[in-house]
């Protein structure tokens, strides 16, 4: 069959456009970094780049047609060839350098032709500079991931809940293993145990770990504040309504969690609300017309016995069985006394750093108490003892048993009478004296602030300072 003119013309441009992309691939294969060659399966070279004849100090026009084994020393890209089996990562030395070499076979319709080698790292301490440089990108990563989790409001992870006992490791073991989950969570405990600390634990072991941990303190909201505080409201809703509106905490956690604390002071009709909201998984705001549609996870905390209020119609039951899916009890610390001695080490450090003040260790007697007391306020009153103590401890640098309260120095001895024979004016003294110490640290310095926080004036703040020595020379 004969070709008519047309024919030629597309065969030229078709022609034309291929050199045109051979030649854009040889000139990319030259410019690249990586020293790169191919080889037939005869083992010749039919390409080879410029850095790379470069470092072997030859012509290309010389290696093309060459065996590979006659240009670059210690090769084994001819064995590649036949074998048809990749090396990736091989360390090959040429002209004393230790190199970084892969060998990859060539299939064209899965027959083998050859193969293509390259040197990805020119010696060893090029391969160390890249992973110290790896290593330092990883490194600054887990630090803005840090930094990043502090912004978003959950800072703590289970690694920051101290304590080796059966009863926390427990407790923590099942937080752990429903983190995982998008059932709702009921943390019971104490004051004081760590309701909050576990919350933050759950959310960040969560998938739900990269948006921000929304919290609300239900105690602490104003009843007739709760409602716009949760849902939001729209703009004109009532008088002193933000312009545009505010989204709720519940808007806010959309595809996050919610942490609801002190649940157990939610007043009843706000009760019915959040069970709505929970059902449903839709929220209105206030003066809205519409629902919004939320993926919310949600952990709720108490020092309360629900169950009571349930029976006492303080709480909702049906409520209560919507957020105690899963239950997490917190033992207190008189539950968990094998974790005492570890727990004030630990804060020792944390408070020692943040009053920056050189306190080290706490006296084995003084340890002994600390053990022995049965802590009513669980975790936070013991550091709140370990913070007065480190405010007594003058030159030697460690917390003896004179720097604890009285009512845990009486544990040292069996007579009962022993809390009624402490002298009151020494107490009382020594009470102001730590006050005093932690206002001016609160304040920086400022005597003015520190009075007003104190709740005295200014001039009987130096009194009190003058009587007790306190004012520097």
């Amino acid at each position: 069959m004969k070709k008519n003119i047309n024919d030629f013309e597309l065969d030229s441009q078709s022609n034309q456009e291929l050199k045109e992309k051979i030649e854009l691939y040889k000139t990319i294969i030259d410019i690249t970094y990586n020293w790169i060659v191919v080889v037939n399966i005869d083992g010749e070279i039919t390409m080879i780049n410029n850095p790379y004849c470069s470092f072997l100090g030859i012509k290309k026009e010389d290696a093309i047609g060459k065996h590979v084994t006659e240009i670059i020393p210690n090769t084994r890209m001819h064995i590649v060839a036949k074998s048809g089996k990749r090396e990736i990562g091989d360390v090959q030395k040429i002209k004393g350098n230790q190199m970084i070499a892969d060998r990859i076979p060539i299939f064209v319709e899965g027959k083998l032709v050859g193969a293509v080698g390259t040197v990805v790292f020119k010696d060893i301490a090029e391969l160390d500079s890249y992973v110290k440089k790896v290593t330092v990108m990883e490194k600054e990563l887990e630090f803005y991931k840090a930094e990043l989790k502090k912004a978003l409001g959950s800072k703590y992870t289970f690694e920051n809940i101290i304590g080796e006992s059966d009863a926390i490791n427990q407790a923590k073991k099942l937080a752990k293993k429903v983190s995982k989950t998008r059932s709702s969570i009921l943390i019971l405990g104490e004051s004081g145990t760590g309701k909050e600390l576990f919350a933050h634990s759950i959310h960040n072991e969560s998938p739900r770990s990269n948006y921000p941990l929304i919290k609300i303190n239900c105690a602490s909201i104003p009843k007739d504040l709760l409602e716009s505080e949760l849902f939001g409201y729209e703009e004109g809703a009532f008088t002193g309504a933000k312009k545009g509106g505010k989204p709720g905490k519940f808007e806010m956690a959309n595809n996050s969690t919610i942490f609801l604390d002190e649940i157990g002071e939610l007043p009843m009709n706000m009760q019915a609300k959040l069970l709505r909201a929970i059902q449903e998984r839709e929220i209105e705001r206030i003066g809205g017309t519409k629902s919004t549609t939320l993926d919310v996870r949600i952990i709720a905390a108490t020092n309360r016995d629900l169950e009571k209020m349930v029976k006492n119609g303080e709480f909702r039951e049906d409520l209560y069985y919507r957020l105690n899916v899963i239950k997490v009890t917190i033992p207190s610390l008189r539950e968990r006394k094998e974790d005492i001695s570890m727990l004030a080490k630990y804060l020792l450090r944390k408070v020692s750093d943040d009053m920056g003040r050189f306190v080290t260790e706490i006296t084995p007697k003084a340890m002994e108490l600390l053990e022995e007391y049965d802590w009513p306020g669980n975790i936070r009153e013991l550091e709140n003892t370990i913070e007065r103590a480190i405010n007594l401890v003058d030159k030697e640098a460690r917390i003896k048993v004179s720097h604890l309260p009285y009512y845990i120095q009486s544990l040292n001895n069996n007579n009962a009478d022993t809390f009624y024979n402490i002298n009151l004016k020494k107490l009382v003294s020594e009470l102001e004296i730590t006050e005093i110490k932690k206002a001016i640290s609160i304040s920086k310095g400022n005597k003015f602030h520190a009075a007003k926080m104190l709740g005295i004036s200014r001039t009987s703040l130096y009194e009190k300072m003058q009587k007790y020595n306190m004012l520097t020379k």
